[in-house]
């Protein structure tokens, strides 16, 4: 083509015929998919804001939480791919496998495990071992163990499996009436709770027993008869998948002793009524788990008539690194000192000398509880040879030392074990559970005495050390609890498992009367709560609503606030944050937050490199903005659009994709136009001064004459296209071209902040080439002081 042919080309002289246009359904398609995008992007990112949240500690939540919102995130990205590819022409199918191994890994670390229980619904304790705890529960799991590989007594027994727990409910229909009553409920409104347990316990007690499981009960009771020789009764005992396993649930369920044969089958509903007690509710949602997650076996075990009874820790939970044994002792049954309404004998043995120091007598015990000939236990006088005489021998505090010695090394960790020891002074262990101690040691001592404050306390015994300030709140009955303050010291007269409902609450906790080997001690220390027991007087010396400071390091309560010893309260690091289903979260979002795409020049900056949810997000926004609509290849002639009346000098066609242009006008002006970002661009538009046409350069047309000689038909044909504008109501891509000149502004501008954005693309001249450089310096010096990330390559902005 000759020089004057192409200039005659430029200015719109050429005479070739021009193509059929295409309609508009195509660039509207994509336009809706880079709005649904959008609105995918950010319900992702909200979602990932939310388990981010949730992951700082300062919030419950349970398994069914953890499932819904990683999959809620998963589904909200595998929308924006599926749009991303509708935009982009399946360029980027690669996407979904990297989603596909991403969210599997995520389901694999939260979703339900599929545990195939054993089938059968009773098993003789002499089969069970620690392997069984997901078929029997820990307790029962643990108990076979210590029979069959520690060689250590335990009564005879058997286990009421989960499997039996699932055929009961199923015969009566119940799991879907349990879920529904519990996803109504909030775990923090205790009434509420109070209400749904209470209605499921009674639906519970209310419902049959499947024929085959109350013919294997009998069964296995009359094999129990058998094996020891003569008619038995029987304590019916919890033992839930959850219990005696990382997680204590010290006394949230029931234990039922002392039970006839003939009423085992009644007894094990009612404690399988109790996994839905209010305090069980409340521990366990406060632990992460879900009512699918629970289930009560149930242990049916010889009742042993005690003589005497209690508790003993391997390792003594306020000094761990001392290498005692903590042995806590009653007279007659040990429940006493479990429930922590009677003051132990409490002995620490010296592993290392062998020998034991009495820390507190049997003075403090007045009654002891017993079993009753015909069923049921009750509570009676100590006789005059009980009365103030230690419960146990020397030669019984050795040996079960000596017990708790093996089980820590057995299970290589400190054991917290129940015991008892029958009419004929036989030892036999009960329970083995691991004991929770704290690990935290104070960074400097506390100071024994702090002087000018006042000591409403100074006796008792630590079950949790710590330094705790608040108001004085009395718990006397259960309604109490629903009235407990943030912050409260919770003042008693014995200690109860009721209380672990206000933990999360508690400042500390000061009792007159208990043991620091209860059930309620140990959930003091899972949930960090600093206490006092066995003050004695706590109730008649401390009055409601007075502000007090518990220090239960040197086991002393002072009036007011004890600014001296803030420095020494240690915040509570929050026990739901050490759960399993925290942690395993914890996990999974490291497969959906982290963004690894940072730079979208990177080489990186690809659908191989997505190694997160975010970073699919990332990589799908970015391509999305960038190839939403590729201007190069789109003129206003291929669109059908309308051309705008405008004082400019300049056509501008405009294709409405939904929104942009009110009514139907037959000549469009800029009143009809409703685009959010072109009514802002339009207006600096209008507002400069044109330049008024200059006189002819014949150097500048020179030049200009040169470049074009060299330009191919296909540049100097873009050359001569109309500008065009592409909008919805808050969308717009505009191109304008002058002469050899083609600028593209793109920017979105919604209810979002987040998905607002401006691009700007400038390319070619007509000059000389170091001409068009310094024109692409100066406007990228420009953009670059109103904050425009720029890059520039050869005469392209």
């Amino acid at each position: 083509m000759k020089i004057l042919d192409h200039i005659k080309f430029m200015f719109g002289i050429d005479t070739a015929e021009a193509e059929a246009p295409d309609t508009a359904a195509p660039f509207r398609e994509r336009f809706a998919a880079f709005r649904s995008l959008l609105d995918h992007n950010n319900a992702a990112l909200a979602a990932m804001a939310d388990l981010g949240e949730k992951l700082t500690g300062e919030y419950l939540f349970d398994r069914r939480y953890a499932e819904s919102k990683t999959l809620e995130v998963a589904e909200h990205v595998g929308a924006m791919i599926v749009d991303l590819n509708i935009i982009c022409h399946n360029r980027y199918r690669l996407l979904l496998d990297r989603h596909a191994e991403i969210t599997q890994g995520i389901a694999r670390i939260v979703g339900r495990k599929d545990i195939r229980f054993d089938e059968r619904l009773v098993i003789p304790l002499t089969e069970l071992t620690r392997e069984s705890a997901d078929h029997v529960g820990g307790k029962m799991a643990n108990l076979g163990e210590l029979n069959t590989k520690a060689g250590i007594p335990v009564p005879e027994g058997f286990a009421i499996t989960a499997a039996a727990f699932h055929r009961f409910l199923a015969h009566n229909d119940l799991s879907q009436k349990i879920s529904a009553l519990l996803d109504a409920v909030q775990i923090s409104d205790l009434a509420s709770l109070e209400a749904a347990s209470t209605e499921i316990q009674d639906m519970i007690r209310a419902a049959e027993l499947p024929e085959s499981l109350a013919r294997e009960i009998s069964d296995a009771y009359r094999s129990l008869e058998e094996s020891v020789g003569r008619p038995v009764r029987v304590s019916v005992r919890s033992s839930a998948l959850q219990e005696d396993g990382e997680f204590s649930f010290a006394g949230q369920y029931s234990t039922i002793l002392n039970v006839a044969g003939t009423d085992i089958a009644l007894r094990y509903k009612d404690v399988v009524a109790s996994l839905f007690n209010q305090r069980a509710l409340f521990y366990w949602k406060t632990k992460g788990f879900q009512e699918f997650d629970m289930a009560m076996p149930v242990g049916v075990l010889r009742m042993i008539e005690a003589k005497a009874g209690g508790v003993m820790y391997s390792r003594d939970p306020n000094n761990p690194k001392s290498d005692a044994v903590l042995i806590s002792a009653v007279h007659g049954l040990g429940l006493s000192v479990v429930d922590g309404t009677v003051s132990p004998e409490t002995h620490l043995f010296s592993r290392a000398t062998g020998t034991y120091t009495t820390v507190q007598s049997s003075a403090g015990q007045q009654t002891a509880s017993v079993c009753l000939p015909e069923g049921g236990i009750a509570t009676r006088p100590l006789t005059p040879e009980e009365s103030g005489k230690s419960c146990i021998s020397a030669a019984q505090i050795a040996q079960l030392a000596g017990f708790a010695d093996r089980l820590e090394k057995h299970y290589d960790c400190p054991q917290d074990i129940e015991w008892a020891i029958g009419t004929d002074d036989t030892i036999v262990l009960l329970q083995s559970r691991p004991l929770h101690i704290l690990a935290r040691e104070p960074k400097k001592a506390v100071p024994t005495r702090i002087p000018g404050y006042e000591i409403k306390l100074s006796r008792g015994v630590i079950a949790c050390k710590g330094i705790g300030f608040g108001p004085v709140h009395f718990v006397r009955l259960d309604e109490d609890l629903q009235t407990f303050p943030d912050g409260g010291v919770l003042v008693a007269k014995h200690t109860s498992t009721k209380f672990v409902t206000v933990m999360d609450r508690a400042s500390a906790i000061i009792t007159d009367v208990g043991a620091t080997t209860g059930h309620m001690a140990s959930l003091a220390r899972e949930y960090q709560v600093p206490t006092i027991l066995d003050t004695e007087t706590a109730t008649s010396t401390l009055k409601p609503g007075e502000f007090v400071t518990v220090d239960a390091v040197n086991c002393n309560v002072y009036a007011g606030t004890v600014e001296e010893l803030r420095e020494f309260a240690n915040p509570k690091a929050d026990p739901f944050k050490s759960t399993q289903l925290f942690r395993s979260l914890e996990k999974a979002v490291k497969l959906i937050a982290p963004l690894n795409l940072i730079d979208p020049a990177a080489p990186e900056f690809s659908p191989e490199s997505c190694r997160t949810l975010h970073d699919i997000t990332r990589f799908s926004h970015e391509m999305a903005v960038r190839e939403l609509f590729n201007i190069e290849h789109i003129s206003a002639d291929d669109v059908g659009s309308q051309k705008l009346v405008a004082a400019i000098p300049t056509d501008i066609w405009v294709l409405d994709l939904g929104g942009a242009i009110e009514g139907a006008p037959k000549h469009l002006n800029i009143e009809h136009v409703r685009c959010v970002p072109f009514l802002a661009l339009f207006k600096g538009l209008t507002s400069m001064r044109w330049p008024e046409a200059k006189q002819f350069d014949v150097s500048g047309f020179m030049g200009a004459i040169a470049h074009t000689a060299t330009t191919s038909e296909e540049q100097l044909r873009r050359a001569a296209e109309k500008s065009f504008a592409i909008l919805t109501d808050e969308y717009m891509t505009f191109a304008i071209r002058l002469g050899y000149h083609l600028s593209t502004i793109e920017a979105f501008a919604g209810e979002s902040i987040n998905d607002n954005y401006i691009r700007f693309f400038f390319k070619g001249g007509g000059a000389a080439i170091d001409r068009r450089l310094r024109r692409v310096r100066l406007i990228a010096e420009i953009l670059k002081h109103m904050d425009f990330n720029v890059k520039t390559t050869d005469d392209v902005v």
